[in-house]
């Protein structure tokens, strides 16, 4: 059995999904037929129930890759296989501040959000009224949007957030903002940033460079998927294989020399992995 207000995923004979905040009186209306919420309720996760007209309907849990994958989009999404990583760099957790901005259709929104929990807060900035609104009615459609305050700030006032624990920009010129970041987050904090050319990152670690930013790393993630057909297992013919660049570091105090050269930057190096 299902409890009142639980996120559930309906999945319909075509494949098609229907993300629904539980409500035991809502009636769920589909291409197949009229679906009773009492129904979902009763039979509870993994269980298939029945329209009005028949049509079989699993009731499933859906996972924070169905929610992002799910986003009514108008903008590109950053994908699960970045958005992975971002939130592993960045620590997000429960109870995290964490500052982002250029929320778009709200894709890694979503993931800060579902990681920072109900005693966690996502602070979005997104200039274009209608992304942030687009960004909102995503949220909404799954129950998470009392954890993220989406403003229509422009980022080059500052952030207007103090402590933060964390931050990522999906801008385009990231490198303007720079000057803002100390004073939104805490010593030591990690950011993040995603970039779709070679030409903006190399804009951006030149701006960074002798700032207060430490253990740069620069990167970019490439999954190849394979047909799961035991006979005959290869790779599948499309990919998804360049979608950005990521540049993660952590906030410190500027460091120079005796004579005020500044320098350079404390680059974060892959260490050896050995066997104990």
């Amino acid at each position: 059995m299902i409890e009142s207000g639980q996120l559930v995923m309906l999945v319909s004979p075509k494949g098609k999904r229907y993300f629904r905040v539980l409500q035991t009186e809502d009636i769920l209306n589909t291409n197949d037929g009229q679906l009773q919420m009492q129904n979902v309720v009763h039979q509870g996760y993994g269980a298939v129930v029945y329209t009005h007209l028949g049509r079989a309907y699993t009731v499933l849990k859906p996972t924070l890759y169905d929610l992002i994958k799910s986003v009514k989009r108008r903008t590109q999404i950053i994908y699960p296989k970045d958005i992975g990583y971002i939130i592993v760099k960045l620590g997000i957790g429960p109870g995290c501040r964490v500052i982002e901005a250029g929320c778009g259709s709200g894709a890694l929104t979503t993931a800060l959000a579902w990681f920072a929990g109900n005693s966690g807060q996502v602070y979005s900035f997104e200039r274009r009224e209608e992304f942030a609104a687009l960004c909102r009615e995503n949220l909404e459609k799954i129950g998470l949007e009392s954890r993220v305050k989406i403003a229509g700030r422009d980022i080059a006032q500052g952030f207007g957030v103090k402590d933060a624990d964390a931050l990522f920009l999906d801008v385009r010129t990231p490198w303007e903002y720079l000057e803002h970041i100390p004073e939104a987050l805490i010593p030591g904090a990690p950011m993040g940033f995603l970039l779709p050319t070679v030409n903006q990152v190399s804009t951006l670690l030149a701006a960074m460079q002798g700032g207060p930013f430490s253990s740069v790393e620069v990167l970019e993630i490439i999954v190849r998927r394979y047909k799961p057909v035991p006979e005959r297992l290869r790779p599948e013919d499309r990919m998804v294989a360049h979608t950005g660049y990521l540049i993660f570091a952590r906030l410190g105090a500027a460091s120079g020399q005796d004579d005020g050269e500044p320098a350079d930057f404390i680059f974060e190096q892959e260490k050896e992995y050995v066997e104990p």
